[in-house]
């Protein structure tokens, strides 16, 4: 609370140095890229990880954007995608916001619909935040904080929402017969979140929580009115408070957001919002995909996860192509979940044998290597998590695996000859698929065989790897994952993916830890004020993890993002671990 409260102070003049380096005028701290001498900037690989690459203020043109999926949601209260947090910011705002631009300054929080960040009680078990004047949706009417306070309550039914956090269901003081504004329309939920006022927004917790304002920066705060609300079909006509509003969606195919003129940009010195109209391709294939915006057909590759390997091969061994990227280091883990829902897998010394058999090489490999994929990961947080510390509990020889001590699992759990499981992946991802081969070639060495099912990305948590009716029924007992931080200490890292009770029917991100033990040490570092002993507590919680197997971490993430050829004010915003889609322009 200290450092983010203390940067808040300045948020608003620092803010305006990042956009006056996208050329609003005045000096910058933030220096452009170099200027080539025929306009435009020169292109230098990673020029927009420290710094704003080609800063313009020009207005206009049409930002041509492409998905290699489908999205899980355009429904604020539906979402958990980071592309989708990033480019929901177009079209919602929420009571905070992550600072737009480069530098580590992107991993704090500043105000967006509310005039500053969140005030606690004396006890830290209620926020307050009050909302700016002369806020409106895109037919002129006016955002209220009831508006705000609806949307959280709606977004609790995670039967009719599965995929959104639901870090607020945990933490707020929901009365005990509330199901949701559909199932219990009849029940007061102020004992949880309130509009005391038009302005003002109250939040009460079951108990202290220190980081508010980061969990209010998601989606669920982006305003709903409830005569508005159209329940699971709000996705298709998504009302907009932000600078962009939707002139069409075909859901599954593409959609197309154009200028909200009811959007006041003295309510918003964040967003620039300088294209006239984005155009999105929904389900372009992921290798298609980088070919266009090589090619410059598309500007921006929505998932922000990085070129395909396919790609690589092109980009990497070109000094011109190189030039157009950036590789950051990302507070993100790719990992398999080693689900114990099945027998054998319910038995941890048979979850050992997959860590011990696990080639961690080849699963780096599938990643894109080095450079493109991460570096190998031992544990699961990864580095850019405050007080990480880095341990390895299955040490391999050359990190290839170690047959003979799988075997000495296998016999430990009563499996001396192997056993068959299936493992799920993301069938629209090539890396996830590659690392299901991968996966599946290293354990039949030891005999387990694995049997490879392949799901769409935008229902593989609803439907499948995160739905635990599906994943009993059908033996999944290994499944694909990424995971990054939805703020970076350990609470905003570990607890959705690790927390045992997050699990409900469907739309579960956490697919495979299931460990009391986990969950109390979870409790006792997530109320530890002491911020080093806090750091310590998220270190003991990632070393359970690991002793219950039930996580296999495959690499600590980088990414090589591609900037387009025609885009502006590009940067690499650390709080949302991609480029900052509301700074971008297009020449």
């Amino acid at each position: 609370m200290r450092r983010k409260h203390a940067l808040a102070g300045a948020a608003t003049a620092a803010l305006a140095l990042v956009l006056s380096a996208c050329g609003g005028g005045g000096g910058t701290s933030q220096q452009p890229a170099q200027t080539a001498a025929g306009g435009g900037a020169q292109p230098a690989f990673n020029a927009a990880l420290t710094q704003v690459y080609n800063p313009s203020t020009k207005k206009g043109g049409t930002l041509k954007a492409a998905h290699s999926a489908d999205w899980d949601s355009l429904d604020p209260g539906d979402t958990y995608y980071g592309y989708s947090f990033n480019f929901g910011r177009f079209y919602w705002r929420t009571l905070t916001m992550y600072k737009p631009g480069p530098g580590p300054e992107g991993n704090t929080v500043i105000p967006d619909l509310a005039e500053g960040l969140g005030t606690p009680s004396d006890d830290g078990k209620t926020w307050t935040y009050k909302l700016k004047s002369g806020l409106k949706y895109e037919d002129g009417t006016p955002i209220t904080a009831k508006d705000v306070a609806y949307a959280v309550a709606r977004s609790y039914d995670k039967e009719t929402f599965p995929h959104g956090p639901s870090y607020l269901n945990e933490l707020l003081d929901w009365p005990k017969d509330f199901k949701g504004v559909y199932k219990s329309a009849d029940v007061d939920y102020k004992s949880a979140v309130e509009a005391t006022d038009d302005s003002t927004v109250v939040f009460h917790l079951k108990k202290p929580f220190a980081s508010m304002d980061y969990i209010v920066q998601m989606p669920m705060s982006a305003p709903v009115p409830k005569d508005k609300d159209t329940g699971a079909k709000y996705k298709e006509k998504v009302l907009s408070s932000g600078p962009y509003k939707f002139e069409t969606n075909e859901i599954g195919k593409r959609f197309t957001l154009v200028r909200n003129d009811q959007w006041d940009p003295a309510t918003d010195p964040n967003r620039p919002a300088l294209p006239d109209r984005i155009e999105v391709q929904l389900n372009v294939n992921a290798d298609d995909l980088d070919n266009q915006l090589i090619s410059g057909d598309i500007d921006l590759d929505i998932p922000g996860t990085g070129l395909q390997p396919a790609a690589l091969g092109k980009v990497l061994p070109d000094p011109v192509l190189k030039a157009r990227t950036d590789n950051p280091t990302i507070p993100r883990l790719w990992y398999v979940s080693v689900i114990p829902d099945n027998p054998p897998m319910d038995n941890v010394e048979c979850r050992k044998a997959v860590m011990w058999a696990a080639d961690r090489v080849a699963n780096q490999t599938a990643y894109g290597g080095p450079l493109a994929g991460g570096d190998i990961a031992t544990n699961v947080m990864p580095p850019p998590i405050v007080g990480q510390e880095k341990f390895d509990l299955y040490t391999t020889p050359e990190n290839k695996g170690d047959v003979a001590k799988a075997k000495e699992a296998l016999t430990a759990c009563g499996q001396p000859n192997g056993f068959s499981t299936t493992m799920a992946f993301r069938s629209d991802r090539p890396r996830e698929k590659a690392l299901a081969e991968a996966m599946q070639q290293a354990l039949a060495k030891v005999n387990i065989k694995v049997e490879l099912k392949g799901f769409p990305g935008s229902s593989y948590f609803s439907d499948y790897a995160g739905n635990t009716d599906y994943v009993k029924k059908n033996g999944i007992g290994l499944a694909g994952h990424g995971w990054g931080s939805d703020w970076p200490d350990g609470y905003g890292f570990m607890q959705a993916i690790v927390d045992s009770r997050t699990i409900r029917k469907a739309g579960n991100y956490n697919l495979s830890v299931k460990n009391p033990e986990v969950d109390k040490l979870i409790d006792q570092a997530s109320s530890e004020l002491d911020e080093t002993a806090r750091a310590k507590l998220w270190v003991d919680v990632d070393k359970k993890v690991m002793e219950d197997a039930s996580i296999l971490p495959v690499v600590w993430a980088k990414s090589l993002l591609m900037r387009g050829t025609r885009v502006t004010n590009v940067a690499y915003n650390e709080g949302q671990s991609m480029y900052d889609y509301i700074l971008l322009g297009v020449e």
